[in-house]
């Protein structure tokens, strides 16, 4: 299934594609489904840097439910090769509880609309492959796969929106 996701950002292309890139923690207070976000490995070679951000959610869900869902199933890494010649992002996202059910990869492009303007577009897919999700039967498989593909496309592209948002309060309060 296809992710898309594009926002106008009034600010210039160097500047939101750096704060993307380098200030993603900060961004937290920003993003109402993230708690937080880690830098876990970061390499920086030319203009491409290499990097491994671990995202913890569930910031919206109440502290009782939180409590009887899996730590796995609220987190996922992020893996993320920006290069800044070419002014995009390549990620791949992994969560631990579907580590070998769901594949999520995509490219965010970082477009000047002008001086002050960039439009970040986000492009991606979600496949599911339900036969590796435990308890699914072989036979249920294809429709089960799609409904959780909907599901999670459902859930993610608001939270794409919601990183453009939180970026854009982000470079307005950080001049």
């Amino acid at each position: 299934m296809k992710l898309e996701v594009s926002a106008v950002l009034p600010f210039p292309r160097v500047r939101v594609f750096n704060a993307y890139r380098d200030n993603l923690v900060d961004l937290t207070r920003y993003l109402p489904n993230v708690r937080s976000i880690q830098v876990l490995q970061r390499t920086d070679e030319g203009t491409v840097s290499r990097m491994l951000n671990r995202w913890r959610g569930g910031g919206e869900v109440p502290a009782v439910a939180r409590s009887f869902l899996s730590e796995d199933l609220l987190q996922w890494d992020d893996h993320a090769t920006w290069d800044a010649a070419a002014w995009t992002c390549h990620w791949r996202t992994e969560v631990a509880a579907f580590k070998d059910a769901v594949r999520a990869e995509g490219l965010n492009r970082f477009e000047e609309l002008g001086p002050a303007s960039t439009r970040l577009a986000i492009r991606g897919v979600i496949e599911v492959d339900a036969t590796k999700v435990k308890g699914v039967p072989r036979l249920l498989a294809g429709g089960v796969g799609s409904a959780i593909e909907s599901f999670l496309a459902a859930t993610i592209r608001p939270n794409l929106v919601s990183v453009a948002e939180g970026l854009g309060k982000y470079l307005a309060e950080h001049p």
